[in-house]
């Protein structure tokens, strides 16, 4: 079972238990080289960490990387998303369509679909077996991390049945992890209010 926590897209794997035993530790060790070839991240800062950092956790710590790359792109990845999903939604139009568009594979999140399933099979209380093991999904804080407000939104384990998703007890992230979620959150409460405000 996996341990992640933190905001939307802001998440470190914190722990991956088999049997009750940590095996992050092991799994880091033995598979850095490969995880950040998949996260895009150099090995030194997982094994520094030693936890997974989520992939979009590279714009920030790998910043200025990603800004250099980005200015030598023609469009940007939100641009060539966007082409993908008009696509998509030209050929989702029609009824006749019975299989998996090959376009699908270039918009990312391979194994979001896997997860909506379980989340609506938990929903409506019509799953079996895996579906009810914790499912990392957004959830209102509570006191959940309890440096951030009851009402925001963070993205832990919770347990997910016909009666809503309910987030589970977290250990304490530590203060590295503890600032970057608060300055993140910081932005997203001023983005809110300019937007209320229309300023």
């Amino acid at each position: 079972m996996l341990f992640r926590s933190g905001l939307n897209h802001l998440t470190w794997e914190r722990s991956v238990l088999v049997d009750g035993v940590d095996r992050l530790p092991d799994l880091v060790s033995d598979h850095v080289k490969e995880i950040s070839e998949d996260i895009e991240l150099p090995p030194w800062l997982i094994q520094q960490l030693g936890m997974v950092p989520s992939y979009y956790l590279r714009y920030y710590y790998a910043h200025d990387q990603v800004v250099s790359e980005q200015r030598g792109t023609e469009r940007t990845r939100a641009e060539a998303v966007m082409e993908v999903e008009a696509e998509l939604l030209k050929m989702y139009a029609d009824p006749a369509l019975d299989t998996k568009p090959e376009a699908l594979s270039k918009r990312g999140g391979a194994f979001y679909s896997e997860a909506a399933v379980d989340l609506l099979a938990g929903l409506t209380g019509t799953g079996s077996g895996d579906t009810d093991a914790p499912q990392v999904v957004n959830v209102t804080n509570g006191d959940t991390l309890p440096f951030l407000p009851a009402d925001a939104v963070v993205e832990v384990p919770a347990r997910v049945t016909a009666a809503g998703a309910v987030p589970l007890p977290v250990d304490p992230v530590q203060p590295l992890l503890r600032g970057l979620i608060s300055h993140a959150f910081a932005y997203e409460e001023l983005a809110l209010a300019a937007a209320q405000r229309g300023v």
